[in-house]
């Protein structure tokens, strides 16, 4: 699909074959019995030289591949998708809510100033579609790749001053759709629009009751392409008031940034929030080599 106009904004070789297993304690054949060969010639030498370079020779190719296919993590397919897209996109129904969203995050340095952060976990949303989960035009810009399903939590800093809402879209395209999608959002700045803003999600009875669209103060959207989702963190003041120039979370974070959000630290918020579910997703979706024993 192409990109949707938006309006100005503000293989493995075969197995061998092996003769079959002697049994132990088997009798040999007894010798007049077995049948006589023929003298073989002795070889020469140039032969035997030939022999053993093309046989080093298969095995630096053979080597080669395998250490290629280590350095790449598999064959890529012929689209430029790497291995392993396809299941990444079915973590959001095979893997526990606590992995994607687990009930704290440690945020070692993520405040303002490298001050450490931990945000506790206050609610979990029912994973649903995007139509009435996003923006309308958030959902406009990512339609291209296709919203297969949305994931979102919503969490509280220590202080449970602030609330941050952090989301997941697994979409329906592959890497190169992904790629291209991630270009336009650069390009185009579209991630710092305000009228791209993700929405809340307010839960009843947590302190992020009162967390709707008008305390959004700062926001991160981040289109990945090493798997296939758009991951994006909104917060905003927990006391519920409203924040009538939000400001996306890389201006807020920036060194001498005086607005609101900024000096609340919600930019920070946003982003460490939004990070540490972003690195966790990538974690889940490519876990590390087993060690060999």
């Amino acid at each position: 699909m192409g990109a949707v106009g938006l309006p100005p904004g503000p293989g493995a070789p075969p197995p061998a074959q092996f003769a079959a297993p002697r049994h132990w304690g088997a009798p040999e054949a007894p010798a007049g019995t077995t049948t006589r060969l023929r003298p073989v010639r002795t070889r020469r030498p140039a032969r035997v030289v030939a022999a053993v370079a093309c046989l080093v020779l298969g095995l630096g190719l053979i080597g080669g591949a395998v250490t290629g296919s280590w350095l790449t993590g598999g064959a890529d397919a012929e689209d430029g998708t790497p291995s392993g897209y396809a299941e990444a996109r079915d973590l959001w129904h095979s893997t526990p809510v606590d992995t994607l969203f687990p009930r704290t995050l440690d945020g070692n340095g993520a405040g303002p100033g490298g001050a450490d952060r931990v945000w506790t976990r206050v609610a979990v949303a029912p994973d649903s579609g995007c139509a009435k989960a996003l923006d309308p035009l958030l959902l406009r810009a990512i339609q291209p790749v296709g919203c297969l399903r949305l994931l979102r939590a919503t969490y509280t800093d220590a202080t449970t001053s602030s609330v941050t809402t952090v989301g997941m879209v697994f979409t329906e395209a592959d890497a190169p759709a992904m790629k291209a999608l991630r270009a336009r959002f650069t390009h185009e700045g579209l991630a710092d629009r305000t009228d791209l803003m993700p929405r809340t999600y307010p839960a009843e009875g947590t302190v992020a009751e009162g967390f709707g669209d008008r305390q959004r103060a700062s926001w991160t959207v981040s289109v990945l392409t090493d798997v296939p989702a758009v991951v994006y963190a909104v917060s905003g003041f927990a006391d519920g008031r409203t924040v009538p120039d939000p400001q996306p979370a890389r201006r807020a974070v920036a060194s001498g940034a005086t607005t609101a959000p900024a000096q609340a630290g919600l930019g920070h918020e946003a982003k460490g929030v939004a990070d540490r579910v972003e690195r966790r997703l990538r974690k889940t979706a490519r876990p590390a080599p087993e060690t060999p024993r």
